[in-house]
């Protein structure tokens, strides 16, 4: 299985920088079995099914993305830093110019935020900031920019509508540094309507991490190490999961982050409580124990993302559901339309 495999052109023009107004206004690629069609993320709520069971990850993205200065004698540096992960002395950063900075150095973001470098490697630093706990959440929320992908990035800065955007309508618990972007096409009307319908709903956590955006870079993706995240699975979510598959009803994740948590959950077999970082590596070959179906965005060229889809729909499957995305006109990426993949 080579890292070539899973490449193909996308035209740069399908790149979405800004999401579908309203959120659950956006084009739904639904892909059940061999059919594929087109509809709205609306059209949810007729497409579901009463006691589908719908997982949704409820982790909240942090703006992550600060912008500060480093200051050694009579010079300033101006340095843009992005937080990583929580570590025992405070967070592990990237940091741009990194060659700038040195342990010892302190970086000032504004006068409620600052932060000494604790260490730094080769690739990233760690950082001790001078306050904590709320204190430190209401400095960062209002120092920070939401850590937009690197190809929205690069396209254009994050302003005050990414606030809202770049978070979902159900996020409550602090952590990521990236979001669980299928869920974004999500609202209040949209979840009004499915529990109408009686879809129900479990909620789970895993924090996002920049990771999921690295490159894979050997041509054996099988050889590939994925990055690893924080996540839980709480008793009372792994029980109605496993009430539903033992009552036949589906287990539907929203998002690859949600697929990735409760299959991780399951490799013994069964789905259970679980709290920890999770690595998993889902690609073609795998066998599901939870998912019955996903919700999700559309992925990278050779990314982790567009392996796990092919083990869950079947390479020449998932070729086909790309090619027809590309000719109809779908937007790609975090900001960009949905697709439902409900295997034979």
């Amino acid at each position: 299985m080579q890292l070539s495999d899973f490449d193909f052109h996308l035209p740069e023009t399908l790149i979405a920088t800004r999401p579908a107004k309203p959120r659950s206004s956006a084009r739904l690629l639904l892909a059940e079995g061999d059919r594929i069609s087109d509809r709205r993320v609306s059209d949810l709520a007729q497409i579901f099914q009463p006691g589908d069971l719908l997982v949704l990850n409820n982790t909240r993205v942090i703006p992550a993305r600060l912008f500060g200065q480093r200051q050694r004698g009579e010079a300033v540096a101006k340095v843009e830093v992005t937080l990583l992960e929580p570590t025992a002395q405070g967070w592990r950063a990237l940091a741009k110019p990194l060659r700038k900075l040195q342990a010892g150095e302190e970086i000032v973001f504004s006068d409620a935020l600052s932060a000494r470098v604790v260490a730094k490697s080769e690739t990233d630093l760690e950082l001790a900031f001078n306050c904590t706990g709320a204190d430190f959440d209401a400095a960062l929320n209002a120092a920070g920019a939401m850590p937009l992908p690197p190809y929205i990035a690069a396209k254009r800065p994050a302003d005050a509508a990414d606030r809202d955007d770049y978070q979902t309508v159900f996020a409550r618990h602090s952590g990521a540094v990236a979001a669980p972007t299928a869920s974004l096409h999500f609202d209040a009307a949209l979840l009004d309507a499915l529990r109408h319908r009686g879809v129900e709903f479990v909620e789970v956590t895993l924090h996002v991490g920049a990771g999921t955006f690295l490159p894979v870079k050997v041509e054996d993706v099988t050889t590939h190490r994925m990055h690893a995240e924080w996540g839980e699975v709480t008793e009372a979510a792994a029980a109605r999961i496993a009430a539903a598959k033992d009552q036949g009803r589906r287990v539907i994740p929203v998002g690859t982050t949600a697929l990735r948590l409760i299959e991780s959950a399951a490799l013994g077999g069964r789905i259970a409580a679980w709290r920890g970082t999770t690595d998993i590596f889902i690609y073609p070959g795998y066998r599901f124990r939870v998912a019955d179906a996903l919700m999700t965005n559309f992925h990278l060229p050779k990314s982790t993302l567009l392996m796990l889809v092919s083990a869950l729909m079947g390479k020449e499957r998932i070729d086909r559901i790309y090619a027809h995305a590309i000719a109809a006109g779908y937007r790609f990426f975090s900001y960009g339309d949905a697709s439902l993949l409900i295997p034979r």
